[in-house]
Parts: C-alpha cells; structure tokens; sequence
C-alpha cells in the first residue's frame, strides 16, 4: 500500500499549468496588440478589455495541460493544433451568427496561446530550469518593460487565414525555443542565480524578453485578425507601420 501512495498522488495532483508572463503583464501585451487592429476592432476589444483578460484566465485546462506537454519539446502536436483551432472556431461561429459581445470576448481570449506560445520560459527542454531563474528573468522583463520598444514581429503575419495560423503558432514556439540557452547563460553563471538589477538594456537577457514581447504582441494580432476577417470583420482603417532603421553613430568630436 506504501508503494502504491506516490502514484497515487501524482495521479490526484493537478496537472502542470503553461502560464505566459507576470499576470500585469497581459493588459500591457493586449494594449500594444489592439494597436496592430483596425480601428474599429480595436475599439471593439478595447471596450472589453476587463471581460477579454476574464477570458485568457478561464483558458481550458486541458489546453494548459497539452501545451505544458509540448512546449518542452519543442513541437505542437496535431491534437493540440486541433484544440487550438476548436478555440478559434468558436470565437468565429458566435461572430458569424451575430452574437457580436461573446465572440469579442471569445475572440479576445485567444491572446493566450499567442503569449504562451512567445514565451522562451515555457519553451525550456524537460532539463527545466535552475531554480531562481525564472524569477529574475520576470523581475528584468516586469522592471523593463516600459523602456523596451514594441516592434512588428512579422508583417506577413497581419494578412494570414485562419488555416494558417497552426504555422505561425509553431514559428512562435520555435522561436521561443531558440532564446532559452541565452536566457540560462545570462541568468546562471558559475552555478549561481544572476540578480536582474545587475543586468540593463545591453544584456542579451534584455533583448530576448523585448523580442519575445514583440513576438506575443504580433502574434496576438495576427490570431485576432486570422479570426475577425474570416467573420467579415471591418478590416478598413489598419495602422500603417512605421520603419525604423538604426542610425548611424555620430563621428567623434575633433579635438
């Protein structure tokens, strides 16, 4: 019976739950993505807002449980696509039927795979994490992100159908995958836990969360967008991106 009992509570024990980013985090990511909408889409979210971030914390738990299965390894499995897909056909249907506040919200709420999915702390391999390091890794993204620039992941990514959405999500995933040993090598150094105050603007740590901000925000447009013009959304008034290039330094001062 003794050793019967471990099992036993593993068995009752829930089951490991992705959550993407600081839960202040998520009214932040929303904001910056409405700014990729339509005008009158992102009014329409916008007015919503409370109800949508409701939504991304009522996600399914069978969800949270496919995707905390997958992302260690590094693909979506097809089930998983499947139930993802079954989450925005749902927002769709009550939209084409006229049920326009539900499938705002329902639309809304699918910001969470887009921000699960973006996030290169879910992504780690079944090695995990060092403990602390996760924590400092939210500390620098919470403590910086209001100087760090929001920029379009992907144009591409604005003009997709629903049923291209499964590889956007994966490109999301794979992307993720990709930031997780700089994270580990910024943040565990000779076998200890780095501080985020020791870190700034010049740390690769800082650039892969600003990278990985950007690529939840792009993608929680792209998904809301896939949705709405299929749904024959107003799709007159999108935002125009703005290209930025670095500029050049300025040549020293002569002496």
């Amino acid at each position: 019976m003794r050793r019967a009992l471990p099992v036993l509570l593993i068995l009752l024990s829930p089951a490991p739950r992705a959550v993407a980013w600081p839960a202040e985090t998520m009214g932040a990511l929303s904001r910056d993505a409405r700014k990729l909408l339509p005008r009158s889409l992102s009014r329409l979210l916008g007015e919503r807002e409370s109800q949508l971030l409701d939504e991304t914390r009522r996600f399914p738990p069978e969800l949270s449980r496919a995707l905390a299965q997958d992302l260690p390894t590094g693909r979506l499995r097809p089930e998983t696509i499947q139930a993802l897909l079954a989450q925005a056909e749902r927002a769709f249907q009550l939209l084409k039927e006229g049920q326009a506040s539900e499938g705002l919200v329902r639309l809304g709420g699918l910001l969470r795979i887009p921000a699960d999915l973006s996030d290169p702390v879910l992504a780690v391999g079944p090695e995990g994490w060092p403990a602390g390091v996760t924590r400092e890794y939210y500390a620098l993204f919470g403590a910086n992100l209001g100087r760090m620039p929001v920029v379009l992941d992907d144009p591409a990514a604005l003009e997709l159908s629903r049923q291209e959405l499964p590889a956007l999500w994966q490109s999301l995933v794979d992307r993720s995958r990709s930031q997780v040993p700089v994270i580990r090598g910024e943040l565990f150094k000779d076998g200890r836990v780095v501080d985020h105050r020791r870190l700034d603007y010049r740390s690769p740590a800082w650039a892969v969360s600003s990278l990985a901000y950007s690529r939840a925000v792009t993608g929680a447009a792209a998904t809301w967008l896939a949705v709405w013009r299929e749904a024959n959304g107003d799709t007159t008034r999108m935002p125009r991106a703005r290209e930025v290039q670095p500029q050049p330094e300025p040549p020293p001062l002569a002496k």
